[in-house]
C-alpha cells in the first residue's frame, strides 16, 4: 500500500524525499528543455560566407583583436581537424549528455530559483584539461574534446591521474564544480579544515544536483579509490588530527591533501593505495555530518563558516 502510494503520487508530479547516503534528496521534475548549440561543429565547418554570422551569434568566442585568417588557420589546421573528428566520433549527437545537463538545470532552478535559464554551448579547445567546462549566470560551455574517454591518444602526454576524468561521465560533476565556485561564500580563514569543509560543501551540492551520479564520479574518484576512503576513514583522520593539521594554514597542507595528484601525502605506507584529494573527501562526509544532525537551509549550509560546520557536525569517522 506504501508503495502504491508513492507511485501515486509522483505519477502526480509532486515533490518527495528520500533519504540516501544522509543526504536528503528531493526528485525534481524534469522542467528545463534546451537546445544544445554544437558550435564545434558549426565552426569546423564555416566557410568564408558562413563565418560573419557564425561570430554575430557567438562574439563572446571570437576575440575582436583576431583578423579572420586566425580563425580560418585554426579551422585547417590538421590537428584541430582531427580533434573535430574524434570529438564526433565520441559525441555524434547529445545524446550522452543532453538529458542530464537538463535534469542538472532543472534542479538547479529547484535549489536556486534565481538562476536563469543557460545556453549551453559545445566547442572543441585543443585538449585544455583545466578549462573544461564551464557553467556562468546564463551560459554553459562545454569542451568535448576533454571527454574522449581517458584511453585515447591525444591524452597519452597527461598523468595517469589526470587522464582518469577525460571520461563523458565527467561533463555533469564538472559543470557543478564551476557552478559551486559561485555560490559557496569562501573563509576568510585559511585552515586545512577550512579548505576541507569548502570543498565539502562543493561536492553535497552534486549530492542534490547529480542525484543518479555514484559517488565515485561526483568526486572523480574509481570505485576501488571511493572503497580507500571508506575503508581508511578513520585511519586518515586521526592523521590529520594527531598531527595538528586541523587548523594549520600551511600551504603545503592544501597542496598535499587537497589538490589532485597521483595520491595523497601521509608519508605513510597507505600513500601509493590512496587516491589524490582525500582532504576533499574527509570535508564531504563532514559537511553531510552537519546537514544530517542540523535543520538548516541550502543557502544557510553555503553561507556557515567552516568552524561552525565543524564545530556543530557531530562528525565521527566510521571505523
Amino acid at each position: 500500500m506504501k508503495k502504491l502510494i508513492l507511485v501515486l503520487i509522483s505519477c502526480c508530479f509532486f515533490l518527495h524525499c528520500k533519504k540516501n547516503d544522509a543526504v536528503e534528496i528531493v526528485d525534481v521534475k524534469k522542467t528545463i528543455d534546451l537546445n544544445i548549440e554544437r558550435f564545434d561543429k558549426l565552426y569546423a565547418a564555416a566557410t568564408v560566407n558562413s563565418l560573419p554570422e557564425l561570430k554575430n551569434q557567438y562574439p563572446f568566442l571570437f576575440p575582436s583583436q583576431f583578423p579572420d585568417s586566425i580563425w580560418f588557420a585554426k579551422i585547417n589546421d590538421p590537428i584541430f581537424k582531427e580533434l573535430n573528428i574524434e570529438v564526433g566520433k565520441q559525441f555524434p549527437d547529445n545524446s550522452k549528455f543532453e538529458d542530464g545537463i537538463e535534469m542538472m538545470v532543472s534542479r538547479v532552478k529547484h535549489y536556486f530559483p534565481e538562476e536563469k535559464k543557460p545556453r549551453v554551448i559545445t566547442l572543441v579547445n585543443e585538449v585544455l584539461i583545466d578549462k573544461k567546462a564551464f557553467y556562468t549566470n546564463d551560459l554553459i560551455l562545454i569542451s568535448l574534446d576533454t571527454y574522449l574517454g581517458k584511453n585515447h591518444k591525444f591524452y597519452e602526454p597527461f598523468a595517469e591521474y589526470q587522464k582518469a576524468n577525460l571520461e563523458p561521465h565527467q561533463i555533469l560533476p564538472d559543470l557543478v564544480t564551476n557552478f559551486a565556485f559561485r555560490k559557496i561564500v569562501p573563509s576568510q580563514d585559511k585552515s586545512l579544515i577550512s579548505e576541507m569543509i569548502y570543498f565539502g560543501k562543493l561536492h553535497y551540492l552534486k549530492d542534490l544536483l547529480l542525484p543518479e551520479v555514484p559517488n565515485y564520479q561526483k568526486i572523480g574518484y574509481t570505485e576501488m579509490q571511493e572503497k580507500f576512503c571508506i575503508e581508511n576513514e578513520a585511519q586518515m583522520w586521526s592523521y590529520l588530527v594527531n598531527e595538528k593539521l586541523l587548523y594549520d594554514n600551511n600551504i603545503k597542507n592544501y597542496q598535499r591533501f587537497i589538490e589532485d595528484g597521483p595520491f595523497t601525502k601521509f608519508y605513510l605506507d597507505i600513500d601509493r593505495e590512496s587516491p589524490g584529494r582525500t582532504g576533499q573527501w574527509l570535508g564531504w562526509q563532514i559537511v553531510k555530518s552537519y546537514m544530517e544532525n542540523n535543520d538548516v537551509s541550502l543557502d544557510q549550509l553555503l553561507k556557515t563558516e567552516p568552524s561552525i560546520i565543524f564545530k556543530n557536525s557531530g562528525y565521527k569517522p566510521k571505523k
